[in-house]
């Protein structure tokens, strides 16, 4: 049994921080980006069983996103707006310098509490750099950039001399004050990062401490998860495994793939397409071509991060049998996104994650 099936699964949620929601469709949606949707959001999301939220970055309208919120400051007005809830802000090297971000997760730290977190994103969306007049690096460059970021973030929050010599990045005797809140288990606040390709998983193992796998299948992301760990395994590390998923959970399995079948019969095609050529010309720079969204289908990009592809589609009870065999295969975190958030957040939280929670201890039982 995987260290992974002891603890309670931990659920995170997609902060609608851009306009379109989280699918690229022209369904009616109720969801809003606007701050005063997501300050309620966080709140009912903190209360139904969320111990995360990651607020997404687009610094330009791209692909059904014609307005965005920008992820560092929304994150700091979600944490600011709760209580418990841990928020990760999504951010890009090479438009962020890594001491600056350091300083601004610090204070965002101290505020909330110990409650900020960062998930690193390699990137690729190549206008959003030449258009900020940025240099755009071929793909194994992009992620040894985000390795030396990580490395130097964890550097300054943790050392009072802290030190760091690069190919991109450099540190010179350098104290932080203050620094991150410090506490059990946590030497300073968590990296998340995403990717897909070889590089992305050698960079998880060495040094992030949560990888978050694209929507894919139970067998799929079992593969994933055990590349990750071997490399981490050879550097003395551990590293835990978050999945993402698109749930619609309706009262019967018809019902929500009717709602499935809608999305993808509405979708905006002239987005979907454009952003399928976006990212799988960026996968098929990778030398093994195994980036993200290399053999996604269209559907499948409707929801652009493959969240229908995780199958957390059916009724409440499917759906929680659904999740639990990902935690079987090493899964730590469900990353959740969803058509009309609101409802949508209260209904999982109400009756999907009550049979999560049962199933869980039964699973124990079952091997005690």
């Amino acid at each position: 049994m995987n260290a992974a099936a002891h603890e309670p699964l931990k659920f995170a949620y997609w902060v609608p921080n851009v306009s379109g929601g989280l699918v690229v469709s022209k369904i009616e949606q109720r969801t809003d980006w606007s701050y005063e949707y997501n300050r309620t959001l966080a709140r009912l999301a903190e209360d139904s069983g969320f111990e995360y939220a990651l607020s997404q970055v687009r610094y330009i309208a791209s692909y059904g996103a014609a307005y965005q919120h920008e992820s560092t400051s929304f994150s700091l007005a979600l944490l600011l707006a709760t209580e418990r809830l841990k928020v990760i802000a999504a951010i890009h090297p090479g438009l962020w310098h890594p001491g600056v971000l350091a300083k601004w997760v610090a204070t965002a730290d101290q505020l909330s509490g110990g409650r900020a977190a960062i998930n690193v994103v390699s990137g690729w969306f190549k206008d959003e750099f030449t258009k900020l007049g940025e240099p755009w690096l071929e793909h194994g460059d992009r992620y040894r950039r985000s390795e030396e970021f990580i490395r130097y973030v964890k550097e300054i929050w943790t050392s009072e001399h802290a030190e760091f010599n690069g190919d991109f990045y450099r540190l010179h005797d350098f104290d932080l004050k203050p620094k991150p809140v410090q506490g059990e288990g946590r030497p300073h606040p968590e990296v998340f990062q995403g990717g897909n390709s070889i590089d992305a998983r050698g960079m998880a193992g060495r040094v992030s401490d949560w990888y978050f796998a694209n929507g894919n299948s139970p067998e799929g992301v079992e593969a994933q998860i055990k590349d990750v760990r071997e490399v981490a395994q050879v550097h003395g590390r551990t590293v835990r495994f978050g999945v993402n998923g698109f749930l619609i959970a309706r009262d019967t399995e018809a019902e929500a793939r009717e709602v499935l079948r809608e999305i993808v019969d509405k979708a905006d095609r002239e987005a979907v397409e454009g952003f399928g050529n976006a990212v799988k010309q960026a996968g098929q720079s990778t030398g093994d071509k195994t980036g993200m969204w290399q053999d996604s289908e269209f559907a499948d990009l409707v929801q652009y991060n493959d969240g229908f592809r995780t199958g957390l589609i059916g009724t409440s009870e499917q759906i929680a049998h659904r999740i639990i065999d990902y935690k079987r295969r090493g899964v730590n975190l469900l990353l959740l996104g969803f058509l009309h958030y609101l409802e949508d957040v209260e209904h999982f939280g109400k009756h999907v994650l009550p049979i999560v929670r049962e199933l869980e201890a039964a699973e124990l039982e079952r091997v005690a």
